[in-house]
């Protein structure tokens, strides 16, 4: 089997890079950069700039499937243009992969794509499945919106299209655990706002090992990628104390503190969403890191 990567090179891309070769799936990927480009038979780059329009097509020669990565961080300050530049960096990018399967001879059967579960509206009390059709008014629940209509796109020219709606992704090589964990580090950490909002999360390794499942048992649809055990964000904080064995004793840090010091961004830490993991269960995936102290012993310790 050989895949198409987008996003290869980013946290998650390179996690499923290894699982892929430990399973011996060949890998193509896309880069803007010729510097980052090799020609391993296991693992071809190609150029592209889809801002351009630009794509080398001979990415999709002998490939069955696109895994989808790409996209701007959304954990930067959110100005007018950088908040344009999230958004078409998802939607110029998959629609620049539609035509290259439409204009071109290919034998793709399936995309996947990462997803999030910004999509989902902010709520102390409901517990979301994949089957929720209210999409939160949030900047992120338009951003998950138009990334989705535009993967959905594929169904139009007969690929099946699987969406992966990814939590608060937890590891030490990146993301937001860095972040969150620095004032914990020098002994400041606490708890934000109320500290009962929901965080549903996943270890980066259940991450790629969930999005390998996906592709080995060609599922298609929505699937949450979220570990069984959301936790509030008082206990995360708490964990995240111990797990660097310091104190934790501050008062929450108030809602208004971070809007002043991170804009609309401070969305991120606030919004509070408690998703369900059983569908993906249901098809058999056992998650490595199904409660909060295992994964962030594994990353912190």
């Amino acid at each position: 089997m050989r895949v198409l990567i987008t996003g290869a090179t980013g946290l998650i891309g390179t996690e499923i890079v290894k699982l892929c070769h430990d399973k011996n799936i060949a890998v193509n990927y896309l880069t803007t950069s010729s510097s980052k480009l090799t020609k391993d038979e296991n693992y071809k780059g190609f150029l592209w700039n889809p801002s351009k329009n630009e794509i080398d097509t001979d990415c999709i020669k002998d490939v069955d499937v696109i895994i989808n990565l790409v996209g701007a961080t959304i954990s930067k300050r959110w100005t007018d243009t950088y908040k344009k530049e999230i958004i078409l960096s998802r939607t110029q990018s998959t629609q620049l992969l539609f035509n290259t399967l439409q204009n071109n001879p290919h034998h793709i059967k399936q995309i996947i794509s990462a997803s999030a579960i910004g999509v989902y509206p902010d709520s102390l009390t409901n517990y979301y499945t994949e089957d929720e059709t209210t999409i939160s008014h949030s900047f992120l629940g338009q951003v998950v919106e138009k990334w989705e209509h535009a993967v959905d796109a594929f169904k139009e020219i007969g690929v099946e299209v699987t969406k992966v709606r990814i939590g608060l992704v937890l590891s030490k090589k990146g993301g937001a655990l860095p972040q969150m964990a620095k004032p914990f580090k020098f002994g400041l950490g606490a708890a934000l706002g109320s500290g009962k909002q929901w965080q549903s999360w996943i270890h980066i390794t259940d991450l790629a090992r969930l999005f390998l499942h996906v592709l080995e048992e060609e599922l298609t649809g929505v699937y949450n990628a979220v570990a069984p055990n959301p936790e509030t964000n008082q206990t995360l904080s708490k964990q995240i104390a111990k797990t660097l064995n310091m104190p934790f004793f501050l008062p929450n840090v108030p809602r208004f503190v971070l809007k002043l010091v991170l804009g609309e961004m401070h969305i991120l830490l606030f919004e509070s969403q408690r998703v369900s993991s059983k569908k993906v269960e249901d098809t058999g995936f056992d998650f490595k890191y199904y409660n909060l102290k295992n994964a962030l012993e594994a990353e912190l310790k």
